[in-house]
């Protein structure tokens, strides 16, 4: 019997994972449809493994992977979501997680990648192995931040010139805490951990130049 706890903001597929889970003979010890929360639980609980979306309302399932990364909480993490786009699965795998399987798939999909996990394996369907491929080789045509809003666009260029959180919100007369949850979600999608390699990664993609920061 394997310990799960599932984060995903739809309380319908939470029930649903449930049901299909506990009939395999497996445990959920917990739920969420909140990254904040989800972290806390995790630290507390110590689940053998995560059920993580990556579209959570608004945030990012990519915060979780950041947090659990910085934590060195000893989770194995299955996304199961519906993004198949080829940066998001090379992202999520970059962040941690053992395994990858979109919501279209069988119930017998995610209880196999849910054994591999747990057996030290990583588990990737044929059509993700396919998407992380074509992130690998280039063959995505998309740069990672084509998944940002113009708003994320616009706070990552502020970031980056070394504008604090408190000078972002006066400019853009949003609140200090605000700009904060702006930052780290749009880092989590980015997958970077710290303003330095947010540097990098915008001059290596032509975001902003050198000259400009």
């Amino acid at each position: 019997m394997t310990s799960l706890y599932l984060v995903d903001d739809h309380q319908m597929v939470r029930e649903g994972l449930r049901a299909v889970l506990q009939a395999a003979g497996h445990q959920v010890v917990g739920e969420s449809a909140d990254p904040t929360e989800a972290v806390a639980d995790l630290a507390r609980c110590q689940p053998q493994v995560l059920l993580l979306d990556l579209s959570l309302g608004g945030r990012s399932g990519m915060e979780v992977l950041v947090e659990l990364q910085r934590r060195a909480l000893p989770v194995h993490v299955v996304v199961l979501t519906m993004s198949a786009q080829p940066q998001h699965v090379a992202e999520a795998l970059r962040l941690g997680a053992a395994g990858y399987v979109l919501k279209g798939a069988p119930a017998s999909e995610v209880l196999r990648a849910i054994d591999a996990v747990v057996l030290g394996r990583r588990y990737l369907g044929q059509e993700v192995a396919d998407l992380a491929v074509q992130a690998l080789t280039g063959d995505a045509g998309s740069d990672p931040f084509s998944s940002l809003s113009p708003r994320e666009r616009q706070i990552v260029a502020m970031v980056v010139r070394g504008q604090s959180s408190a000078a972002i919100g006066r400019e853009l007369h949003l609140s200090p805490k605000t700009i904060d949850t702006y930052r780290s979600r749009l880092m989590a999608k980015l997958g970077v951990g710290d303003v330095t390699a947010l540097v990098r990664l915008t001059i290596r993609h032509g975001l902003l130049r050198e000259d400009e920061i």
